[in-house]
């Protein structure tokens, strides 16, 4: 097993990789412990957590609501949750973003952990202390800082994952990479079948250093005032995407076109060689990942943008999608970009200039 540690003003996490999931009473250390999961994670690990109650939620980003989070707050009511119980999400991302986000603001706060069981979520989105909620569509709007008391990456819950759900993971591994760790992102160019086919060593590595670039981030900017913003590389544009697409880009699909986006701009304004850029572009490739939208893509944002030209509706709906980004500060988007493999910088730009390279 390897160990992990965040120690931020909003609490402190232990991040365990290798752990099994049973062990959650270990590190809940007493108290009332109720499980947050959907009913397909429930189908596919419940027996790892017998004798512990269970709440169910929806699926998908459509369950990530304030409803959602409403309905929490009744089940914890019913269930008696004090300030001595902890909620434990099990599931991906969306599962942990909800259960994190109701236990962070039921009793103004309980403590809660992580069961994370898809690769993006061990990889990244378990990890940091962001809790949130979407709402009218736009992702992440309403949300909390608020760290996990522990996080308990066991890796074998990976293997019911089908490949694109392991894809979507690859998508934000590279992206750590790719902002923080050049040595991770040639291991990664080396090892991407290794990883995806969950080859023990390969992927307990990988997660291990993609967690280490952010554990090193959120220590020192926990709540995203300057070097965290470095973690939303390729994510303005692809939020934007699944906005507009209504979900049918996936999360880990927008966010490498994402990348693509924003490591052009970089080499646009001369920040980065080209070489990079296309080091970046082929290990998305490999990875199974899309670097530019397909016609079905594009005409999923062609039906959202009116009669418009082709080229300008795409962008168009794109750019009124990143208007209300969190990002956004006095009109000027913080845009992520690169000054080479490993090396990220948080620039300020505006829509229109984004626009030009879309």
């Amino acid at each position: 097993m390897r160990v992990l540690e965040i120690k931020g003003k909003t609490g402190e996490t232990k991040i365990v990789l290798g752990e099994s999931a049973s062990e959650v009473p270990k590190y809940a250390q007493g108290g009332e412990i109720v499980l947050v999961m959907d009913e397909r994670v429930r189908a596919l690990h419940g027996e790892k957590f017998k004798g512990m109650r269970i709440v169910e939620i929806g699926e998908g980003e459509e369950a990530k609501t304030l409803e959602s989070v409403q309905l929490l707050y009744g089940k914890f009511l019913e269930l008696g949750l004090d300030r001595g119980s902890c909620v434990v999400a099990v599931g991906g991302g969306i599962a942990c973003d909800l259960a994190g986000f109701a236990a962070a603001t039921y009793l103004r706060g309980v403590e809660f952990g992580f069961v994370p069981t898809t690769l993006l979520a061990q990889a990244d989105a378990s990890v940091g202390g962001k809790n949130g909620v979407n709402f009218k569509g736009y992702k992440n709007l309403i949300g909390t800082f608020s760290q996990p008391k522990f996080v308990l990456c066991d890796f074998g819950m990976l293997e019911s994952l089908p490949r694109p759900h392991m894809q979507e993971g690859m998508a934000e591994m590279i992206k750590s990479a790719a902002i923080g760790d050049a040595q991770l992102f040639s291991f990664l160019e080396d090892n991407c079948a290794q990883v995806l086919s969950l080859k023990r060593t390969a992927i307990e590595k990988a997660v291990h250093d993609c967690l280490v670039v952010k554990t090193k981030i959120v220590q020192a900017d926990e709540t995203e005032k300057g070097e965290r913003r470095k973690l939303n590389f390729g994510h303005t544009v692809g939020h934007a995407l699944e906005k507009i697409s209504e979900g049918k880009i996936s999360h880990g699909k927008a966010v490498a076109i994402g990348m693509c986006v924003a490591a052009k701009i970089s080499v646009a304004k001369g920040m980065m060689a080209q070489k990079d850029a296309d080091r970046l572009e082929e290990l998305l490739k490999k990875a199974g990942l899309p670097t530019k939208m397909d016609a079905r893509d594009a005409g999923a944002l062609m039906q959202k943008a009116g009669a418009l030209e082709k080229a300008d509706a795409q962008k168009e709906a794109v750019l009124d999608a990143m208007r209300k980004d969190k990002k956004m500060e006095r009109g000027m988007l913080n845009f992520v970009l690169l000054e080479g493999i490993g090396k990220a910088k948080v620039v300020q730009m505006g829509l229109e200039e984004i626009g030009e390279h879309l």
